[in-house]
């Protein structure tokens, strides 16, 4: 069964040109050959399938990056709420004589507080990886 060519005219790059010369010598194939299967393999449909496994692999990575924002999004919630519960119940209120200091022992704390904050959001170590290596640290132990 023998397929009717066209002759076509294109022109390629020289880099690619060389390339194409030296795999049909080295399969012992004719230019014309190789090009057909280069030009073949590019319009398979396969082609979308491997692209679309791509994505699906990417949205699954993405999928599981969000669930572990939300995990973390809920501890720190969770410890903000079990923190400020054992504080409001275990901390009595001040005398109104007491309260004009205890404000501005406050304010100063309070401000060491954001400049810790700061500097730990921007290079020391999350309270997640601290977490968890705690966490890693328990399990190794018991």
């Amino acid at each position: 069964m023998s397929r009717s060519h066209i002759k076509q005219t294109y022109r390629l790059d020289l880099e690619l040109t060389r390339k194409i010369a030296d795999l049909s010598r080295q399969r012992g194939l004719s230019q014309t050959e190789v090009v057909e299967a280069a030009l073949r393999s590019f319009f398979k449909p396969d082609q979308e399938e491997r692209i679309e496994a791509l994505l699906s692999r990417r949205l699954d990575r993405v999928g599981r990056q969000l669930d572990r924002l939300e995990w973390h999004g809920e501890m720190l919630g969770e410890a903000l709420a079990l923190f400020v519960r054992h504080w409001l119940t275990s901390t009595p209120p001040l005398p109104d004589e007491a309260l004009a200091a205890a404000q501005a022992s406050g304010k100063r704390r309070w401000e060491g507080f954001v400049d810790a904050l700061s500097r730990r959001m921007e290079v020391g170590p999350k309270l997640a990886a601290e977490l968890m290596r705690d966490v890693g640290d328990t399990d190794r132990s018991g």
